[in-house]
């Protein structure tokens, strides 16, 4: 747009050559509103273009340097798996909207949106969203700026309300879709990410995602903003949200009663950063295999305290789709413990090889025994003209050597002998 607003600067000059003395108002006019035009224009953020691989080179123009470093470090085995995953983010609200920026900025393949809200004034004490997005769906909100951070991201939205029929109905075909990646087993997604801030759509998604066997992760934020959780859901392995929602695990607090009309909870940008943060490093490791992917994790800000635990599917749960999924892992359990059990001894006796290879940085590895050894007597040796003040700590002073302990019968008479002449005197 820069290079057409100048050539239309160029002709006008030309024109304005070209006529007679004096010359005429309107050109000057013209000039002066393309000048502005092309200034607005060079103020105007720069769009990227979209990258058809994933690069390692380390260079300032590289978007990806940084995370493929993950990759060169050993962290992660091949880092631009990435492109290959789908992720369904459901409630584009104080998490999701952050979760959505932090999977966008790895470089995820597919983002799928969901949320029938409007970005409001009051949801600026959040991260994300931006002032003059009020009024806008936040589904086009963040298509909007997600776009503009990564265009490599296929971004999908949906803005209904996935409680009502129609509107699970959607949600439900869109999860089965393939067409982003064909060969896919099971539904559309490889994981979904529930962000909402209610019960009922909690229950919707875990019903989804029960029916679809498909893996997926629960967040929450409390009423009072300082605390929150996220729960990692595989249906028939773990609990479902039928059979103990985490918050009644927690406090025992019912979910169906916190979100009351004309009640307004708090919110802080801090802990939904934090749970959103966690949420996405969760993400990150179950889809591209590293590290521990937590069963649940929770998060009080008053304390910094973190407690984990596993929560085990109910076989009496009220959901009939978990019962079927319980039924399913339970039949497949012998064929994938023998399976794990055969990848272990893999491992083992792979592990009874050499140490270590030779490798091009020349790191061996050595015994600590003999670095203890070595460290010790260079420790003892102190440089020509240099004397200790004080004795070692370790040492005790030793004494003066002495005779034999025993004294002889000669010994004993001559001492005998020197009593007995003092008592004398």
């Amino acid at each position: 747009m820069e290079v057409e607003l100048k050539e239309m600067l160029d002709e006008l000059e030309s024109l304005k050559g070209s006529l007679p003395d004096p010359p005429n108002a309107s050109i000057d006019k013209l000039q002066l509103h393309i000048k502005r035009l092309t200034d607005l224009a060079k103020s105007a953020p720069v769009r990227r273009s979209k990258l058809k691989d994933m690069s390692a080179e380390v260079v300032d123009s590289n978007p990806y340097s940084r995370l493929m470093a993950l990759q060169r470090m050993g962290i992660v085995e091949n880092y631009e798996r990435i492109r290959e995953y789908s992720v369904a983010i459901v409630g584009i609200g104080g998490v999701g909207s952050v979760a959505a920026e932090m999977l966008t900025r790895c470089g995820i393949g597919r983002l799928l949106l969901y949320d029938y809200d409007k970005v409001e004034l009051a949801n600026m004490n959040r991260l994300f969203f931006r002032p003059e997005q009020v009024g806008m769906t936040k589904t086009d909100a963040a298509v909007q700026t997600l776009q503009d951070i990564n265009p490599d991201v296929v971004l999908e939205s949906y803005t209904l309300n996935i409680t009502t029929v129609q509107g699970f109905e959607t949600f439900m075909s869109s999860l089965r879709n393939k067409t982003f990646r064909l060969e896919k087993e099971g539904s559309g997604v490889d994981l979904v990410l529930s962000c909402v801030d209610n019960y009922e759509a909690r229950m919707v998604v875990n019903q989804a995602c029960n029916e679809l066997n498909q893996t997926w992760m629960e967040s929450g934020v409390s009423e009072d903003a300082v605390s929150g959780h996220i729960q990692l859901l595989i249906p028939g392995e773990t609990a479902c949200f039928a059979c103990a929602p985490p918050l009644v695990v927690a406090s025992g607090v019912d979910e169906r009663t916190l979100k009351r009309e004309g009640v307004c909870a708090a919110s802080l940008p801090t802990t939904m950063g934090v749970v959103a943060g966690l949420l996405v490093q969760n993400t990150l490791k179950f889809l591209l295999k590293f590290g521990h992917v937590s069963p649940y994790l929770g998060y009080n800000s008053l304390k910094d305290y973190f407690p984990t635990m596993e929560m085990r599917p109910n076989p009496q749960c009220s959901n009939g789709a978990c019962l079927e999924r319980q039924k399913e892992y339970l039949l497949a359990k012998p064929a994938r413990d023998a399976a794990k059990a055969k990848m272990e001894a893999e491992t083992l006796s792979a592990a009874e090889g050499p140490l270590h290879a030779d490798n091009e940085w020349n790191i061996s590895v050595v015994d600590n025994s003999e670095i203890d050894v070595k460290a010790a007597a260079s420790s003892d040796t102190l440089p020509v003209g240099l004397t200790r003040e004080l004795p070692s700590a370790d040492e005790y002073p030793k004494l003066p050597a002495t005779g034999p302990a025993d004294m002889s019968v000669d010994d004993l008479e001559e001492l005998k002998k020197q009593l007995e002449a003092l008592n004398a005197d």
